[in-house]
């Protein structure tokens, strides 16, 4: 198999990011992009509805400026543990699902690989983001199955 020649790898920032990457990696062709991509919901849109207007405390965006450096310094810590260089990797914010579709048509992705828990109930094969993620795309989706730890 030829491979993949542009993946756009979702990841969470946990322990479980590295399985994530690895399965992308197996699948890129050999000159192929591996672009990395976090999605960091804003706290505005978590606090919807408990606050109708403006932010739901004060200081809340130097709250969500500082938790910004800190995922940044993680993705950046893991692109370079994968050797992927700061151009591709993305530190996106929005929804996730949005986000990973208008990221994959801009840079004309080939294949997106995200992790999966799998739900209970209406989401029981995929997780809720993996779910919007392979319904909206134009391209192949893989869905990492994560394990559960006892």
């Amino acid at each position: 198999m030829a491979g993949y020649r542009k993946i756009a790898v979702a990841i969470d920032l946990s322990s479980e990011s590295n399985a994530i990457l690895t399965r992308a990696r197996d699948l890129a062709a050999a000159d192929g992009e591996l672009h990395l991509i976090y999605v960091q919901e804003p706290m505005d849109s978590v606090y919807m509805g408990v606050v109708p207007y403006g932010p739901v405390f004060v200081g809340m965006d130097e709250v969500e400026e500082n938790l910004r450096s800190e995922l940044q310094e993680k993705l950046d810590a893991i692109g370079e543990q994968y050797d992927i260089p700061s151009s591709q990797r993305h530190f996106l914010s929005g929804t996730p699902a949005r986000e990973i579709h208008r990221f994959a048509e801009e840079h004309d992705t080939d294949l997106i690989v995200l992790g999966t828990h799998g739900q209970k109930g209406v989401q029981l094969l995929l997780g809720a983001t993996a779910n919007s993620v392979l319904h909206g795309s134009t391209c192949d989706v893989l869905a990492v199955r994560m394990k559960e730890t006892s």
